[in-house]
């Protein structure tokens, strides 16, 4: 058997051992820390297969780039797969694969734990302290978690495991999702959205983005129905939620806070420093960022852990294999 030459963008330090442990089928490896973007596209020469990350910019220019250095198979370790332009990789005769699953605890821990650093003020609490200010505030005072409602939207596989991580800090959880599972009807209370969001302390979003469907799915009326003082958390997508609106009701203090690991149009924010020149940031985006400590932001990090990004790795190299091998892969995607 050939040993594929297989290029793969955005690999994170940390990640670099990982992807040498888990390469089983003995592909030769082409690492690369950046996202794919406008220039770094030259990496894929001389390669048979592209492994993408999540904001790489694979769009019909890079795909027809692709096709002129003779790559014929497209594969992105994320289950989102927006970033890539799959009508592109169709007409180039390009097949294309995802990763269907990983770790739910991952996202899951992410945002429990967002919801209860914005719970219990332990930003705002943490910043006093390493100021050597040791004295407590009204900010500090605040409701326990198991005296709280959370509501999840969206109780998938990792909406299902915040619920039961949230049950076991003893909080009371419902959950609004279109086709539940039985394994989570069996779990927690299901109600409409609107009295989820009207009963909820902690509201967590776990939908997908459909592109055309539910962007700013998190806007005004969304935010309107929801509980006074409540916390909001996005572990989701950026593109659901609508940074105005959100921005608005903290203003207001109609949120208590808001904690997400995306933003719309995180690719032009996140993976890059703007220490020197933070007015380079969308305004709005910058002006939440701001707001911390009652903001708290992380750049997309819900899937960097150890066991989500081995469950990626894994599931790509199989993914490529198969489709190599002509096997059949459950994970390749159709235009």
């Amino acid at each position: 058997m050939k040993n594929l030459n297989v290029v793969c963008y955005g690999v994170r330090p940390a990640e670099r051992s990982l992807f040498q442990q888990l390469n089983i089928h003995g592909f030769n490896l082409n690492l690369v820390e950046d996202l794919l973007n406008e220039t770094n596209y030259t990496e894929a020469k001389g390669m048979d297969a592209v492994i993408l990350r999540g904001n790489c910019l694979a769009n019909r220019i890079n795909i027809e780039r692709f096709a002129q250095f003779g790559i014929k198979f497209l594969l992105t370790r994320t289950v989102g797969t927006n970033h890539i332009d799959l009508m592109a990789a169709h007409d180039h005769g390009m097949q294309v694969a995802y990763v269907p699953f990983y770790s739910p605890n991952a996202i899951a821990e992410l945002s429990v734990t967002l919801a209860m650093m914005l719970l219990r003020r332990t930003t705002h609490t943490t910043n006093k302290t390493a100021s050597y200010n040791f004295t407590i505030d009204r900010f500090m005072f605040s409701k326990e978690v198991r005296n709280c409602t959370v509501g999840i939207v969206g109780v998938g596989n990792i909406g299902l495991t915040e619920a039961k991580l949230f049950k076991g800090l003893g909080a009371t959880v419902i959950g609004n999702d279109l086709y539940p599972s039985e394994e989570a009807k069996a779990a927690i209370e299901f109600k409409s959205l609107d009295d989820l969001l009207a009963e909820s302390d902690i509201v967590s979003i776990h939908i997908p983005y459909i592109p055309g469907k539910n962007e700013r799915f998190i806007n005004k009326d969304f935010i309107e129905k929801m509980k006074d003082d409540a916390i909001l958390i996005n572990t989701a997508r950026g593109e659901l939620q609508d940074n105005q609106a959100i921005l608005d009701a903290l203003t207001s203090k109609k949120l208590s806070g808001f904690g997400t690991d995306v933003l719309p149009n995180e690719a032009l924010i996140f993976n890059k420093n703007f220490d020197e020149d933070p007015l380079l940031i969308d305004a709005t985006a910058k002006a939440l960022i701001d707001m911390y400590p009652r903001v708290i932001v992380t750049p997309h990090i819900g899937s960097n852990t150890d066991e989500a990004v081995s469950n990626m790795i894994e599931t790509s190299f199989d993914n490529l294999y198969k489709m190599f091998n002509q096997l059949d892969c459950a994970n390749m995607l159709s235009s």
